[in-house]
């Protein structure tokens, strides 16, 4: 398997890869299904989920409007093809089961979207919910990472699938949604998955990776006026790109299994 420079750059990678994905879900008119199910068989998982093309930008339930104290803790991991495939930093990752990370997200208003160089079209009108992504993207980097190591988070205007992190030391991170699928089982339970491809650019040579993020979101009880919040369940599955000399042993099979719990607190 293909190992980046350093051990310390691949779990900075991981780390990154991961937070960056909490932000570029969708939601839908769809009932429970396939993802609720996938949920379920943690960590039973041997194919990606089915999905199709992304295409426009990614809306949110209503009630996920506003801003927000997200805890993120990580509280299970697992690595379906071990001990044959086993990706470089994983037992090492052992050291942040149960360890909280916060930090501010919000979630705003959609904005019309543009589309199009030559024959501009608007793909996304105003009034769905989605998530400011660039701001999202820089406060969850800052808490993993450190202040220091993010220089900037942005998301292209054309394309709200699309979104590169500018790291320290002129490395990148370049993040594009490929599929996307949603379940809505009832009006406070809200379930996506979303497949990506990514790029880190800024070693001697680019290091591919692919990434499913599937998250099962659900509104907790209380008053309109005073929300007391929502919580997710989510799970982050690493999969080999057809540049590593071990895809075709792993081909859609996970190599690596990451099992969150997300909570959000109103911001005061």
């Amino acid at each position: 398997m293909s190992r980046p420079p350093t051990q310390r750059l691949r779990r900075n990678l991981f780390w990154l890869a991961l937070l960056l994905l909490v932000w570029l879900l969708c939601s839908g008119q769809a009932q429970a299904g396939p993802l609720n199910d996938r949920l379920q068989q943690f960590p039973h998982w041997t194919a990606a989920p089915p999905t199709q093309p992304a295409q426009g930008d990614l809306f949110y339930p209503d009630w996920m409007a506003g801003t927000w104290t997200l805890t993120t803790t990580l509280v299970d991991l697992a690595a379906p093809l071990a001990p044959d495939l086993v990706t470089p930093g994983f037992e090492g990752n052992r050291t942040f089961l149960h360890q909280p990370v916060t930090c501010t997200i919000r979630f705003v208003p959609a904005a019309p979207t543009v589309a199009g160089r030559i024959l501009p079209r608007i793909t996304t009108a105003p009034g769905g919910i989605v998530s400011d992504r660039a701001f999202n993207g820089r406060s969850l980097a800052q808490a993993y990472l450190g202040e220091g190591a993010v220089q900037a988070v942005k998301v292209d205007p054309q394309d709200p699938n699309r979104q590169v992190t500018l790291l320290r030391g002129d490395r990148q991170l370049e993040s594009t949604v490929t599929g996307r699928a949603t379940e809505t089982p009832d009006p406070d339970t809200f379930i996506t998955s979303e497949l990506f491809q990514q790029v880190f650019r800024g070693t001697a040579q680019p290091y591919f990776n692919r990434v499913e993020n599937t998250t099962a979101y659900h509104r907790l009880s209380g008053s309109a006026a005073q929300s007391p919040g929502f919580e997710a369940d989510q799970v982050t599955a690493i999969y080999l790109s057809p540049q590593d000399p071990d895809y075709f042993q792993a081909q859609d099979t996970p190599v690596a299994l990451y099992r969150y719990h997300l909570a959000f607190a109103p911001a005061t």
